[in-house]
């Protein structure tokens, strides 16, 4: 018989998707729908908000309906954009309800960098706090919810967990989220997944070493652009450049204060936390158990399905599961236009 205490805690299921037999692969999984998927039409539009400490943030709009029933605010991963193909994906695939999207980007992340020496982080809740106050003074009767990808999405639990008691959103959905960073660091740089590292770290030292031409990071970082090209590792990256930057003691201090599992036991708003078990940017210790989370949160477990990947159907018309399920949670907390109910 369960308990009345462990009524309180949130649950973790067993997810619907199921790969099929063509991409049970992890890495297949996370790498057909970045390379091989046909991407969905999308138009979207720029606009530049001013931050309070006077730098930029860059947000892309969507298709605005005919009748908006509903905002959704997209987090994007680490080094993602619009661009990437679960945004662009995703924020066409939404749009079509009558929800407006908005995918804010953190700073550098739009295709210009940023002003000042700060960046952004797994834990770098300020900018979207600002975005989200944005929305709610611009649209204060529409409901609300946000949909966060990997970094986005543990930036988002973070949030939640920060605020329990916030007015934003009513839910919440996020997805492969790397819920202990150190582990994350660890499983990373570790065979295979070593490649989506060396990808992603290649993005981010670019930025860093364009930006050292119009700012003076001496005080900051004890690096010179020779240095920047030598870290070979996120967590050399975080001890060298994210720590010292954002005002964390080293990497680790960085890891164990920005990890969104310790908040989710916080988190008063309904949130959907899609997680695949091969996920190769992550091991199977960063699967929360059920008496670390609220009973605001549920945690959909998949055996396979890889990072931000999820794909199903036939190997000639094959689909993005994450779609239509993220669809199907957010429709319980906005009203889908008649058009989409036909």
């Amino acid at each position: 018989m369960t308990s009345r205490k462990n009524l309180l805690h949130g649950k973790i299921v067993k997810s619907a998707f199921e790969a099929p037999w063509w991409a049970r692969n992890r890495h297949l999984q996370t790498i057909w729908p970045r390379f091989i998927q046909k991407r969905l039409p999308l138009e979207y539009h720029w606009e530049r908000i001013t931050t309070p400490d006077s730098d930029f943030l860059d947000l892309a709009w969507g298709p605005k309906p005919a009748k908006t029933t509903g905002i959704v605010a997209m987090f994007h991963g680490l080094e993602g954009s619009i661009r990437s193909h679960y945004a662009n994906d995703m924020m066409a695939a939404l749009s079509h309800q009558g929800w407006q999207v908005v995918m804010m980007h953190f700073r550098s992340c739009s295709g210009e960098p940023n002003h000042l020496p700060r960046a952004y982080h797994s834990g770098d809740t300020e900018d979207p706090a600002f975005f989200l106050d944005l929305l709610s003074a611009r649209f204060p009767e529409l409901p609300k919810v946000a949909v966060g990808f990997s970094l986005g999405a543990n930036m988002l639990l973070k949030l939640l967990g920060e605020n329990p008691a916030q007015k934003w959103l009513n839910a919440a959905v996020a997805i492969s989220a790397p819920l202990k960073l150190s582990e994350c660091a660890h499983s990373i740089n570790q065979g295979f997944a070593r490649i989506y590292q060396k990808y992603l770290l290649g993005s981010m030292k670019a930025t860093l070493k364009k930006k050292m031409a119009f700012i003076d990071y001496r005080k900051l970082i004890q690096l010179n652009p020779d240095d920047v090209d030598k870290i070979d590792s996120f967590r050399r990256f975080d001890e060298l450049v994210t720590a010292p930057l954002h005002d964390f003691a080293d990497a680790e201090d960085y890891y164990q204060k920005c990890s969104a599992f310790h908040y989710m036991s916080a988190i008063h708003c309904p949130t959907l936390v899609l997680h695949s078990i091969d996920d190769p940017f992550m091991n199977h210790l960063v699967v929360p158990k059920q008496e670390e989370l609220s009973e605001a949160v549920t945690v959909e477990l998949s055996d396979r399905g890889g990072h931000v990947g999820f794909m199903q159907g036939n190997i000639l018309r094959p689909q993005v599961w994450l779609q239509q399920r993220v669809r199907e949670f957010l429709a319980q907390y906005m009203p889908i236009t008649d058009q989409e109910k036909t």
